[in-house]
């Protein structure tokens, strides 16, 4: 039934938008460095890559082509992903998150000459509501007012959303070969991969090994990693179960949940994530913003 998928790809993007709090809080606050991050994420990625490698082998004769655009897919995927995790050092997860989340509108654009698909007036008008809604949240406190003047985060968070949305076509050509379980495994493998040639330096085991408390962060590091692999196969079990449309739009909303999560973790943690000096005005600007990005992405999407 349809309430059945909807609740799964609810379910997914909550725990989703979760994981993106608590990279953001272990990353500024709990680890020495983005490298001493990313080490034991590597690992336990490369722990589920090698469960679901066993589980969801490859289907017999699959040529090479699929694999390689597979492949390909899984590198962009994590170049993006690394990048929102370095911007996440210095920036609030309330303003990095939905211009990332950005990234539907360039798979639309992407879709016209790649693909040959067409998008009417509305999901053209969708675009610029989108793009506008990402500079409004980009709206940063300034000496004395307000700017939304891009700076080499903004460009940084653009170059990760065109890495996604062409790590999505890529991925809708392999899975017309393979199925999603593979692609999951596949681009795991690709992020570990990465991650690891990143992080695996012996100052880096060395600054884990000396770092405060860190039993604590290594064990939330774990639940985290282990939440964010249960929401991504709820969002691949509702592709399975329900119309790939519908699911990313629901994906897409993301961002919502991370404004109003970050909120509710900043009430009881005072600056534990956002700026202290942040002012209602601006949460409430970001908020705004943040819906105009969902709106515009689901426009696109189920017009």
């Amino acid at each position: 039934m349809a309430i059945d998928w909807v609740s799964i790809a609810i379910l997914g993007t909550i725990a989703l938008g979760l994981v993106h709090i608590i990279d953001s809080y272990l990353i500024s606050r709990r680890m020495p460095g983005l490298q001493a991050y990313l080490l034991p994420v590597s690992i336990i990625i490369l722990f589920y890559s090698i469960i679901t490698f066993f589980l969801f082998p490859l289907p017999e004769g699959i040529s090479s082509l699929p694999l390689m655009v597979a492949v390909v897919s899984g590198l962009l995927r994590s170049a993006a992903l690394c990048i929102l995790l370095y911007i996440l050092k210095t920036e609030e997860v309330s303003w990095a998150s939905p211009l990332f989340h950005t990234y539907p509108v360039f798979v639309a654009i992407m879709a016209v000459p790649l693909l040959g698909e067409e998008l009417r007036y509305l999901q053209w008008l969708a675009i610029i509501i989108v793009v506008a809604g990402a500079l409004i949240v980009s709206v940063k406190r300034g000496t004395g007012r307000q700017t939304i003047r891009p700076g080499k985060p903004f460009l940084f968070l653009t170059g990760a959303s065109l890495m996604i949305a062409a790590a999505d076509i890529s991925s809708k050509y392999a899975l017309e070969y393979i199925s999603s379980w593979n692609i999951y495994w596949i681009s795991s493998f690709c992020m570990a991969g990465l991650f690891l040639l990143v992080s695996l330096r012996s100052s880096v085991i060395r600054n884990i090994k000396n770092m405060p408390w860190r039993n604590p962060a290594l064990v939330m590091i774990a639940l985290n990693e282990t939440l964010a692999m249960v929401g991504i196969v709820l969002i691949f079990w509702a592709m399975d179960t329900g119309p790939v449309s519908l699911v990313s739009t629901i994906s897409s909303s993301r961002p919502i949940f991370v404004l109003i999560l970050a909120l509710v973790v900043n009430r009881f943690l005072p600056g534990s994530l956002m700026e202290g000096r942040t002012s209602k005005g601006v949460l409430a600007i970001r908020l705004i913003a943040t819906a105009m990005i969902v709106g515009g992405i689901a426009i696109i999407y189920l017009v």
